[in-house]
């Protein structure tokens, strides 16, 4: 409110009472001039700050009992050194990032509407903390600048102080120490720093989204063997999370997991498939039973085929009518049983194709273009 009635004494050609900007607190402004204006009549506005004080303590209150028993001292001297300490915490607790990025984010909303305030001023660092070990541990991408820890450390600290996110200096692999690697290029000497590791639960957070990304990188267009790692990570993460395994061995599986994901990479496809006919390959193989009934080269015969058929029957509407994935659905069925695809198990096969079709028709219909 203060800085609302100033604004004219900074910004001479501005208005009395003109917003400069106020990016990123607008919804909170709006509600504390709605409070203020409702209570004006009967409170004074130091009543009014004194009560978003209070909440700001509140909201502290509750940062620091989720952090009961990790110390955040020396952060603004050794930033790097006591994120991954922290960051390692949190993700410890049961539930521990979601309930310290909501938690930090109420902090946040708080601070930004007593900031000025000289009882708030001295937590400003503290609060750009919580800020900057939310975003690392929430956001799915950040492109680390590569730097020393002397050089991050610096930055950081310029950042803290002036109460602001250090975006894009921190994420998960920068707080642990680690370069992040392409994982077709995942070394022993990789996987030895994330076994040596300190911080386990920092371990997992880095290596489960390493494994996130390329899974959906590699198969953005291989519904089966995205689905099936998927899986297997989402298995992994849901015992760890029910407390069935420990931290050591879920990297260890996390680790496996990243090695077969490697080696499938490397080997390629000794049948000369495209990435299309491999993908529909899947869909085909995904029945075991079915596989053995038939030989190998006419199941690669048949991707080809499959594969070409389905992209020239490729509508723009196809996905949303139903005329038309009948007609595809029949197309499918029967060049299945135009090369032997046993019976009891092309009912799954269609729609599994079905599936794999819709995953690449975005990208067919622009390659016609």
């Amino acid at each position: 409110m203060q800085a609302i009635a100033r604004v004219n004494r900074v910004f001479k050609d501005k208005p009395g009472g003109l917003v400069v900007d106020y990016i990123g607190i607008a919804t909170e402004l709006k509600e504390a001039l709605k409070d203020y204006t409702a209570s004006s009549k009967t409170k004074a506005p130091v009543e009014i700050i004194d009560e978003a004080l209070g909440v700001f303590f509140e909201k502290l209150t509750i940062i620091h009992d989720i952090l009961h028993g990790c110390s955040i001292e020396g952060f603004m001297d050794k930033p790097h050194a006591v994120i991954p300490v922290v960051a390692n915490f949190i993700l410890g607790i049961q539930d521990g990032k979601k309930r310290f990025a909501d938690a930090s984010a109420g902090l946040s909303k708080a601070h930004a509407l007593v900031n000025s305030h000289p009882t708030a001023i001295k937590y400003r660092e503290e609060v750009a903390l919580y800020q900057a070990i939310r975003v690392m541990l929430t956001k799915t991408e950040v492109t680390t600048k590569t730097m020393n820890d002397a050089e991050r450390d610096l930055i950081i600290r310029q950042a803290l102080s002036k109460g602001i996110v250090p975006e894009g200096i921190i994420d998960v692999f920068s707080a642990a120490g680690l370069a992040r690697p392409d994982i077709g290029l995942l070394s022993e000497e990789f996987l030895k720093e994330i076994r040596a590791m300190k911080e386990k639960n920092l371990a997992f957070e880095a290596l489960s989204r390493l494994l996130k990304g390329e899974i959906g990188a590699r198969f953005k267009t291989n519904v089966v063997q995205h689905s099936l790692y998927s899986d297997l990570l989402d298995s992994a993460l849901a015992r760890y999370r029910n407390r069935s395994i420990e931290t050591a061995q879920l990297i260890e599986e996390l680790i496996d997991m990243a090695k077969k994901l490697n080696d499938q990479i490397k080997a390629g496809n000794s049948d000369g498939l495209t990435e299309y006919e491999v993908a529909f390959y899947d869909a085909l193989e995904i029945n075991q039973a079915a596989v053995r009934e038939m030989e190998h080269a006419t199941l690669v015969q048949l991707a080809q085929e499959l594969t070409k058929k389905v992209k020239e029957n490729i509508k723009v509407d196809w996905s949303v009518r139903e005329s038309t994935q009948a007609a595809l659905r029949i197309m499918v069925r029967d060049l299945l049983d135009k090369y032997g695809y046993p019976p009891d198990f092309s009912r799954l096969a269609v729609e599994t194709v079905m599936r794999q079709a819709e995953s690449l028709t975005e990208e067919w219909l622009q390659e016609k273009i």
